[in-house]
């Protein structure tokens, strides 16, 4: 299985790991830590030092209760850093939305938009389709992120997030964006409780019948804290250990935090596996298709 994305065909043949580049003052877990584009960019080539393949750059926090930046606001925080993460010869991802943001993100040779609202904004569709090559990762979500915990309500959260994201692709392909650019994300807390969370996660196998790529983000979730008891700063092994079940039930890439570590756990997740040592070469991402 392979993604094509703008500049990069991304070979899925083994697990990749999407580092998390939030540039915000409010997200839940590294809010204003990277909010300046000289830290951010810093923290880019950080992540790549310890092994992302990917690089997922986002500018409007969408943890519970959050409120959306204004599409000027976000094009100044994520531009100036995109403009640098392009030139750093790896797939780079923006996180939003906006279709201003994804219209201005693409014509700066971003690879990949990664969007929660799954293209549903007008302009989005046309926005992703206008750009012949870029990929795109469409998220289940209920609502919007200031009140998304009030749409946490399913008959059977697996089955309805499956056609959701059946319908979503459908959508996509009818506005021209070909199957091979797009990667479906369950959306792990985004209007779902802890029990959903975790059925979504046992059951994930049910969402590989919509033969795509599938994208996975569990770093540092609620959940991991309600299992633990620990805040968010002390969630690495529980991040870890969800990263890996969800490999071990068909995701091909997850988003994390913390890049070295979930790198490391895979190296040996996949010599366990295959029984040998992992490649460097194997499963490389080719630049221009």
């Amino acid at each position: 299985m392979h993604w094509q994305t703008t500049r990069h065909t991304i070979d899925l043949h083994r697990p990749r790991v999407m580092g998390i580049v939030n540039v915000t003052p409010d997200s839940f877990s590294d809010g204003g830590r990277h909010a300046g584009a000289a830290a951010a960019l810093a923290h880019c080539q950080a992540l790549l030092a310890q092994g992302a393949d990917i690089l997922d750059i986002g500018g409007e926090s969408t943890r519970p209760g959050a409120a959306a930046p204004g599409a000027e606001e976000e094009l100044a925080r994520v531009l100036p850093v995109l403009r640098g993460a392009v030139a750093l010869g790896v797939p780079v991802s923006v996180d939003t939305s906006e279709p201003a943001v994804m219209r201005a993100a693409l014509d700066l040779g971003v690879d990949i938009v990664n969007d929660v609202r799954a293209l549903r904004r007008p302009g989005a569709l046309e926005a992703v389709a206008a750009h012949p090559r870029a990929g795109v990762c469409l998220v289940h979500m209920k609502g919007e992120p200031a009140t998304m915990g009030a749409e946490a309500v399913y008959a059977d959260v697996v089955t309805e997030v499956r056609e959701f994201l059946r319908q979503s692709v459908q959508r996509a392909v009818a506005a021209g964006i070909g199957r091979e650019r797009i990667a479906v994300d369950p959306g792990i807390g985004f209007a779902k409780t802890a029990a959903h969370n975790l059925a979504l996660l046992s059951r994930q196998r049910e969402l590989l019948c919509i033969g795509l790529p599938l994208l996975v983000g569990w770093s540092r979730k609620g959940t991991l804290g309600l299992l633990t008891g620990r805040p968010v700063g002390e969630r690495v092994a529980a991040s870890v250990a969800a990263a890996l079940a969800a490999v071990a039930r068909g995701a091909n890439i997850v988003r994390v935090h913390d890049v070295a570590a979930t790198v490391d756990a895979l190296k040996v997740w996949q010599a366990a596996e295959t029984g040998r040592m992992p490649s460097e070469a194997s499963g490389t991402i080719a630049q221009g298709g």
